[in-house]
């Protein structure tokens, strides 16, 4: 499997993380870095190449070469950079979407840099690579070794999630994970634990009743379709060891009911994966850290988990 690597944002610590995930797994996996081979760590051994399909240097970082312009200071992005870092998330999606390469994992990006310098449309990285592959809807899914986690309302407050969480949002949400559990984890008949929205799951009403009117209304639906699901669970009692056994992912309400429990357990190998796209995209659970770019001393572990994901996702997508 052959896993392309988006340079992100130059500025940030994309390009050192990357290098150090090459050199972790180069004996492992096939992996190319897209982006401009300036931006990389000073002494980075890399040799440009034109297909990545054919043969990949051993000892060297093989790098699809792209100009952005200026060198980036690290710690500050520069909006003259924003077009290349887009064109290369472009880059990436149609080697992709052409099987010249079998997944994407894309270094975090800075977006009000994309905004200013040109123009990005998109609330992050996610809706722009559901653009790029024609799809109308995906799913961020957050994983680790530990737990998989789906939350069906993200970036918004909390006080919006009740207006915002429909049965049709929920739906298809539940339907997306399931699909993509098959698709990119073989996961013949994968178990979906689905957590309340109030405390205690609402208490049969006593604490709102969003599960009654709501979330069990849909899970009867989906359970006639076939879908294995668990739920609606109170969400402070379903992430114990004991209760994580009994299902594959994790489907939340709103975003920090997700998040948290997964970054408590293993915040630094916490993958990204986004479910539905006509590809594989992973990416590391974490920012640009801006504070420690250009120090080398970023930790690669939740890149090199997010690759190795990535070449997971295809391999069960070959199956």
């Amino acid at each position: 499997m052959t896993i392309a690597i988006t340079c992100g944002e130059p500025a940030g610590i994309g390009p050192e993380i990357a290098v150090k995930a090459w050199a972790a797994l180069r004996d492992k996996m096939r992996m190319v870095w897209i982006g401009d081979p300036r931006h990389l760590p000073i002494g980075t051994s890399y040799t440009v190449i034109d297909d990545p399909r054919g043969s990949l240097p051993a000892d060297s970082l093989p790098v699809l070469a792209q100009d952005y312009g200026p060198a980036p200071t690290p710690g500050i992005a520069d909006p003259r950079l924003a077009a290349g870092v887009i064109h290369a998330i472009e880059t990436g999606a149609a080697l992709a979407m052409a099987g010249q390469i079998d997944g994407i994992c894309t270094a975090p990006i800075h977006k009000a840099a994309l905004v200013h310098g040109a123009g990005f449309a998109y609330p992050g990285h996610t809706e722009f690579l559901a653009a790029l592959g024609g799809v109308d809807r995906v799913v961020m899914m957050l994983a680790c070794d530990a737990l998989r986690v789906v939350p069906v309302t993200i970036h918004i407050a909390v006080a919006d999630v009740p207006a915002r969480l429909t049965p049709d949002l929920l739906a298809e949400t539940l339907r997306l994970t399931h699909a993509g559990l098959q698709r990119d984890f073989g996961l013949n008949a994968p178990r979906i634990a689905v957590a309340g929205l109030n405390p205690h799951a609402g208490e049969d009403g006593l604490m709102g009743r969003e599960e009654i009117t709501l979330i069990r209304p849909v899970l009867d639906q989906l359970r006639a379709e076939g879908l294995d699901l668990i739920g609606p669970l109170p969400a402070d009692t379903m992430f114990h060891a004991g209760a994580r056994q009994h299902y594959d992912v994790a489907v939340c309400m709103y975003h920090d009911q997700a998040l948290i429990p997964i970054k408590t357990l293993d915040f630094a190998g916490g993958v990204n994966v986004t479910l539905g796209l006509p590809f594989i995209r992973t990416s590391p659970d974490h920012g640009t850290a801006f504070d420690i770019a250009g120090k080398g001393i970023a930790d690669p572990a939740s890149m090199i988990a997010a690759l190795r994901m990535a070449g997971q996702m295809a391999a069960a997508r070959k199956v």
